[in-house]
């Protein structure tokens, strides 16, 4: 035995480490920080040794920054005007302070020992980067909660690589878009908690409130995972009501709480559908009061009981919202002008349909809606074969509002292909399973590597982009060199005039805000529909007619970017137009050009009135 122990205490010193690490990755806190540290070593060195810029590529981003400079210059956290942006009296904007406060405070921090430039980069790189965390955690623990510490790993692995192929965690990506894919994340793993604990629901409750806060985009989510929560109370009654309970107690002080430290006093009685406000506070209050109400006192009543109880709380709710909110049951953006639907909202790219990406992109659409569809079509087989039916139930309804969204507007394909992950993953589990058992079945391994592509977007993406280019049928098409005209230098001109109203295509109205103390008549925001018409008729107009635009908008200088898409429709619809005029060289004599700056794509021209 002597003569043993020595090599058995070898072995044991040689292995621990192995074993150590092994029951590390078991732990849900440890493996998420590792793969969080990685992924976000990783977004930092590969996108910022490619980035011109420190602000993300997106308008959003650069809005964002121009309303965390206001509040640090001392404008009033309920004052959420922009006040450069649009006609006299500037637009008052419907994005939440919420967002712009960590932001803010990272900017004043970096600020203490660097110059002000230095710190918006610092942070603008750190705030994006620090919220993979908390989506990556979530993320976690719904995989670990429906697979085990398979599905944990599966669920990180697939949720990493979606977040580094994308742009939302991107230094620079300071919109709001990655908070929510966060909050959504959140909410989807709290409802499957298989143990029903009330703070699981009390955390998917406030998600479910700072979500609203953040932006109405996820209103439709929001408003599924309620209904989820109040399905399933109606279902197993007793059983459930503690997590009911939580859910709708949490909802209801949150969203209280929210709206009155973010909705300034004197819009408490208006309601927009755009943003919080009492439109959609009244009804989450409502609603989670109510389900609160019904799962305190109706709890043991029988299934058909509850079922009938929740018709009352759904009925309350829908009748609310058509007293206190009607218009907020059809389409926010039905009241935008038709001109500019068409002239600016149908070439968004991200408010495009999927019907819309099918007739102009058809090689993109895998990407975006491909896996989303597989795992609406793998819960249903798993429901039909009763196969761990309630997980597969949440997450197939979950899964298709996503999906439905998106289908309205692409940008709702990210939530999609997120929530598709879960019940791919657990795919990938039994198939991998399945191949294991059976090393020599290669139809088995085939199976499983084709399932775990067909699960990840970003190989869609790849498998369009090789066929545009077979499409292309190999041809060399050097791409000419497109002339900004929002680049700091373009803009450069501006710097020696005193400050004033620049009329500009939609496109250059963030730059010039940021990169200028210039008012600015239009930026891409359907809330300035003053300021983008105005614009939109200054270039359709006869030059003769355009003046009177300009004159009555105090314009003082005039931007013209022959490379921008907008301004070449214009030129395009309105031949004998101010800008297809000025792409003919025919400068009205009211236009005093300025020097133009070498290598860049517009021309400004200062505004001067005729004489009477």
């Amino acid at each position: 035995m002597n003569a043993v122990q020595p090599i058995a205490n070898a072995s044991s010193v040689t292995t621990a480490p192995r074993g150590g690490l092994s029951r590390l990755l078991m732990r849900l806190w440890p493996t998420v920080t590792i793969y969080s540290v990685i992924l976000a070593a990783i977004l930092l060195v590969t996108k910022l040794s490619t980035a011109t810029d420190y602000v993300g590529p997106d308008n959003d981003d650069g809005m964002r920054l121009i309303e965390v400079r206001d509040l640090l210059a001392g404008q009033g956290w309920f004052d959420l005007m922009q006040y450069r942006l649009g006609l006299e009296g500037g637009t008052l904007m419907h994005w939440s302070r919420l967002i712009d406060l960590p932001i803010a405070s990272l900017i004043w921090f970096f600020g203490l020992f660097a110059p002000h430039e230095t710190a918006e980069a610092l942070a603008l790189a750190v705030w994006p980067v620090s919220l993979v965390l908390p989506a990556m955690l979530a993320m976690a623990v719904a995989g670990r909660r429906i697979g085990g510490v398979a599905g944990m790993h599966l669920s990180l692995a697939m949720t990493g690589l979606a977040i580094y192929t994308g742009s939302r965690f991107a230094p620079g990506a300071i919109d709001h878009h990655n908070a929510q894919l966060g909050l959504v994340a959140t909410m989807v793993a709290m409802l499957l908690d298989p143990q029903r604990r009330g703070w699981s629901y009390a955390v998917a409750g406030i998600a479910a409130a700072i979500a609203i806060a953040i932006g109405a985009e996820t209103t439709p989510f929001v408003a599924a995972v309620c209904l989820t929560v109040a399905l399933l109370w109606a279902w197993e009654g007793q059983n459930f009501a503690v997590a009911a309970r939580a859910f709708g107690l949490a909802l209801a002080i949150a969203i209280s709480i929210l709206f009155v430290a973010t909705v300034p006093p004197r819009l408490y009685s208006m309601v927009t559908c755009d943003n919080l406000s009492l439109g959609y506070y009244s009804l989450a209050a409502i609603g989670g009061g109510l389900l609160l109400f019904s799962a305190v006192f109706a709890s043991r009543l029988s299934r058909p009981l509850r079922f009938a109880a929740l018709g009352l709380v759904g009925a309350g709710v829908l009748g609310s919202a058509m007293v206190i909110a009607p218009q907020c049951l059809s389409d926010p953006l039905a009241g935008l002008d038709p001109m500019l639907v068409e002239l600016w909202l149908r070439n968004v790219s991200e408010a495009q349909s999927a019907f819309v990406i099918a007739r102009t992109d058809p090689v993109s659409i895998g990407a975006f809606y491909a896996a989303g569809l597989f795992g609406i079509a793998v819960c249903i087989f798993r429901i039909v074969r009763r196969d761990r039916m309630q997980i597969h139930l949440v997450l197939l309804f979950l899964l298709a509002t996503s999906w439905a969204i998106a289908l309205v507007q692409v940008r709702g394909a990210t939530f999609s292909n997120l929530l598709s992950i879960l019940p791919l993953a657990l795919l990938i589990i039994d198939i991998r399973r399945i191949s294991n058992s059976d090393s020599d079945n290669v139809a088995a391994a085939f199976v499983y590597i084709v399932t775990v592509l067909a699960s990840v977007p970003a190989a869609w993406a790849v498998a369009g982009g090789l066929v545009s280019l077979q499409m292309e049928n190999g041809a060399q098409k050097a791409a000419a060199k497109v002339l900004s005209c929002t680049s700091k230098e373009a803009l450069a001109p501006l710097a020696g005039l005193a400050d004033g109203l620049i009329s500009a295509p939609s496109q250059m109205g963030v730059p010039i805000l940021r990169f200028t103390k210039n008012r600015v008549l239009s930026a891409p925001y359907h809330r300035n529909q003053g300021g983008m018409l105005t614009e939109l008729h200054i270039g359709l107009a006869e030059p003769k007619e355009a003046e009177a635009f300009l004159k009555g908008a105090g314009v003082t200088v005039l931007a013209f970017c022959p490379n921008d898409p907008q301004t070449r429709e214009l030129a395009k619809l309105k031949p004998d137009g101010l800008y297809a005029a000025l792409g003919k060289g025919n400068i009205p004599p009211y236009l005093e050009p300025l020097p133009k700056a070498a290598g860049v794509g517009v021309q400004f021209f200062r505004y001067r009135p005729a004489a009477n």
